[in-house]
């Protein structure tokens, strides 16, 4: 089970789930980003899968419980729900199952969700958590609870410590600081894979054009706080790959307004707008600034377009997003 011989099933919600994902080793969390942690912990719910045997899967919650308890306060989100799912499929699952983290699901105590979820619903045959993992009414539930559980319910519990880098543990929240402050490459290697954004290329006000770089620009997801600046990036666009310039800021030499995200691809002619891209970034190149005249920037964009090409033909390709790290054979 879980060798990625076919994809991977997924379901929403813990109503009529089909047989094909009852009886699963399911490793439960938000996984935010399917860094490097993530997957070492998921790994070791294939490997357990294979042992019980039993199909390998995921319990995750859509949205993330920070978005449904402080609405207001945008959550910078490292994956979206699809790209999550995607990374998920990638590392060879057999099974997807999220639950819409609402107040039902909230008000829910530990033990009633791990008798009527993962017992009742689910019939799970193995649980695989993180030792900070919390889950049911007020976070009341933990590993220790899910052990407790564990007999009764006719399941195993495996608890994964955390995942370390020599001394540094992997991180969503220190991958988020990586990213508020340009750190793209060091965001990647704890990811495991280029951090990447989505989004239907939409009209601007094309100044770039007049300055003779013409880009596709995106709108960001609320939340999302990457740093300011110039960027080298790789653009996916109807299964092409595309070396690219991007520039995230307020556009201060301007009009200093709402952030944009502005890609210049370097080697394409041709129109994008509309289509859906994917923008994947791979160094950072400057900090935002303000310049004196339009043609001042005109002549630093020149330069970092040339500073982008060449960290691009630096840059590794083994960490793209397409190939997750899967252990040998």
């Amino acid at each position: 089970m879980g060798d990625a011989s076919g994809p991977m099933l997924i379901v929403h919600g813990y109503d009529n789930i089909p047989p094909a994902a009852r009886g699963a080793v399911l490793a439960i969390g938000n996984f935010d980003g399917v860094h490097r942690g993530h997957q070492a912990l998921l790994l070791a719910t294939k490997a357990k899968a294979r042992d019980v045997p039993a199909p390998a899967g995921v319990l995750l919650f859509e949205p993330h419980p920070r978005e449904f308890f402080q609405p207001d306060k945008p959550h910078f989100r490292l994956t979206p729900l699809a790209l999550k799912l995607d990374l998920l499929a990638g590392l060879g699952l057999d099974v997807g199952i999220v639950l819409a983290f609402d107040r039902a699901l909230a008000g829910l105590p530990a033990e009633e969700f791990i008798d009527r979820v993962l017992v009742r619903a689910l019939a799970v045959r193995h649980v695989v958590v993180g030792e900070d993992f919390h889950f049911g009414k007020g976070r009341g539930g933990n590993p220790q609870v899910l052990q407790r559980a564990a007999a009764p319910g006719g399941f195993g519990v495996t608890v994964i410590p955390p995942v370390r880098d020599g001394t540094e543990v992997f991180s969503s929240s220190v991958i988020r600081t990586r990213l508020a402050q340009g750190n793209v490459e060091g965001a990647a290697r704890m990811l495991g894979w280029w951090w990447r954004v989505s989004g239907k290329v939409i009209g601007g006000a094309r100044r770039g054009t007049g300055l003779g770089f013409p880009t596709a620009n995106i709108t960001l997801a609320p939340g999302v706080a990457l740093g300011h600046g110039i960027y080298a990036v790789r653009v996916h666009a109807a299964g092409e790959c595309h070396a690219a310039a991007a520039y995230l800021g307020t556009r201060p030499t301007f009009d200093d307004g709402a952030p944009v995200l502005e890609v210049f691809l370097l080697d394409f002619q041709g129109d994008l707008y509309g289509r859906e891209i994917a923008v994947e970034f791979i160094a950072f190149i400057r900090p935002d600034r303000r310049f004196d005249s339009a043609e001042a920037l005109q002549q630093q964009m020149a330069k970092d377009c040339a500073e982008a090409r060449a960290r691009l033909a630096a840059a590794p390709a083994g960490r793209a997003w397409q190939t997750l790290p899967h252990e040998a054979g």
